[in-house]
């Protein structure tokens, strides 16, 4: 029987920063390995994407998934490219959204490779994608879905219990009993207070605790204090004969953001325009609120009655044509934070209009395109080219699907006794640090934050 002497953790992603979480737990006799997402962001950061990790990949058991973002699920195609042949658990929405994902990222690589080897403005001869749609269809029969609130038995002594956290659909935070010791990784918290979501469940034993931190030290306004900001925006942008331009994470945000401008609309708060929302991706997680009507809080009517009033686009060739029309509209593409995506297609012909508007609704990580803009660059790169970006730039935090400090804090405040170890993970050093004192201040308990590949014994 093994002991819990044996227990060690490594860092194999979202340590020291926010993105390409993996977290690989070694029993001694089993491999586990938590998220399995894609670095994003910084170029030091995206090109461990190629590396190959510091680990035998082929003598992981298991993953088990959080929830469905690029960056907990990305680089799964990789992980069984270089050898992963276990079971990939999450819940089903999770996996149905990872199926989307993946093959939107794989196709996206492709035709970026090819773009590149065609105007050669690639380093790399030939540009090759990260992996492609075959590898994906390599992947999805490792998928297995899980019911949440159940102890699964993973190896005789070893068991997963999946609790709904909010965030996106799907989103769980994981609880693993491994030999009597309970260790929980909180995946991403969602709100406390959600347009579409519910409450996160809270943890109430934790004797080691891997908890977020992308919003330490920052607070949300209230997503309903966010509407009339958003009207506000609208109606200037339209009344200057521009248009709005939202780049959106495809999974949570897109719908939150179609459900505010049709309510807006249904209000007559804001004037009739085409609202397109472009994306393939999101497209394909419209139908999961048809199909997942446990994890969300809209009804079957409003999702249709939602839907009736956007052009849905999924071909590439209606985006080409919709991007050169200078007619006001509302259009929401990915990717959230412009590091590809249908996009870049209209910032490639819009971003020299001031009279439009860009907002954005989510977290930009360090390195990407929205981080730049934001930081006050004034050109974007785009398919290998800088041109000018003049459009009105507008940042609203309010609609963040993560928790902030305050209830990031608040998720711990069921746990009845002080966990033996507490990791900061998922975190800009800042954001991290400041959850660290929050802790400490808030529940005398101290926590570390791991930085990338560090290993701790547990």
């Amino acid at each position: 029987m093994n002991t819990n002497q044996n227990l060690q953790i490594h860092f194999l992603g979202a340590a020291g920063t926010v993105t390409g979480s993996k977290y690989l737990l070694d029993t001694g006799d089993k491999k586990i390995l938590v998220d399995c997402g894609l670095f994003q962001g910084l170029k030091e950061l995206r090109e461990k994407n190629w590396e190959y990790p510091p680990v035998d990949v082929s003598q992981i058991d298991v993953v088990l998934l959080t929830h469905g973002h690029m960056d907990h699920t990305g680089y799964l195609p990789r992980l069984v490219k270089h050898g992963f042949k276990g079971p990939i658990y999450g819940t089903y929405p999770t996996l149905d959204i990872a199926k989307i994902i993946l093959n939107d990222s794989a196709k996206i690589q492709e035709q970026e490779a090819e773009r590149a080897n065609k105007e050669g403005y690639s380093k790399h001869n030939p540009a090759k994608p990260l992996y492609d749609l075959e590898d994906v269809e390599k992947t999805l029969p490792l998928f297995k879905g899980i019911a949440p609130s159940q102890w699964m038995v993973l190896f005789e002594g070893i068991k997963a219990r999946f609790q709904y956290v909010g965030h996106i659909l799907g989103a769980t935070y994981i609880e693993l009993d491994v030999h009597g010791k309970r260790l929980v990784f909180s995946g991403d918290i969602g709100r406390a207070e959600d347009l579409l979501l519910f409450p996160p469940k809270k943890p109430k034993r934790a004797d080691v605790l891997f908890i977020e931190s992308t919003y330490g030290g920052k607070f949300h306004p209230n997503e309903e204090e966010a509407v009339p900001e958003i009207e506000k925006l609208v109606n200037e942008t339209l009344n200057s004969g521009g248009s709005l331009f939202i780049p959106s994470f495809a999974v949570e945000r897109a719908q939150l953001m179609m459900l505010i401008f049709w309510r807006l609309l249904k209000e007559g708060k804001i004037p009739q325009v085409p609202m397109i929302m472009d994306s393939p991706m999101g497209a394909g997680v419209l139908e999961l609120f048809h199909k997942t009507r446990d994890w969300h809080r809209l009804s079957e009517e409003e999702c249709d009655e939602m839907c009736a009033h956007f052009t849905i686009v999924s071909s590439y060739q209606e985006t080409i044509t919709l991007r050169s029309d200078n007619e006001p509209k509302i259009v929401i593409a990915g990717s959230g934070m412009l590091t590809g995506g249908r996009m870049l297609n209209y910032l490639e012909t819009q971003s020299e209009n001031p009279d439009n508007t860009l907002l954005f609704v989510g977290f930009q990580a360090e390195g990407t395109r929205g981080r730049k803009l934001l930081d006050g660059d004034k050109e974007i790169k785009i398919f290998g080219k800088w041109q000018p970006f003049q459009m009105r730039l507008v940042n609203i935090e309010g609609l963040s699907a993560h928790a902030d400090h305050k209830e990031l804090l608040n998720w711990m405040s069921k746990i009845k006794h002080q966990p033996e170890e507490i990791y900061v993970v998922h975190g800009e050093k800042e954001s991290a640090e400041a959850l660290q004192t929050g802790i400490k201040e808030t529940y005398g308990w101290e926590a570390k934050i791991p930085q990338l590949y560090d290993i701790a014994e547990l």
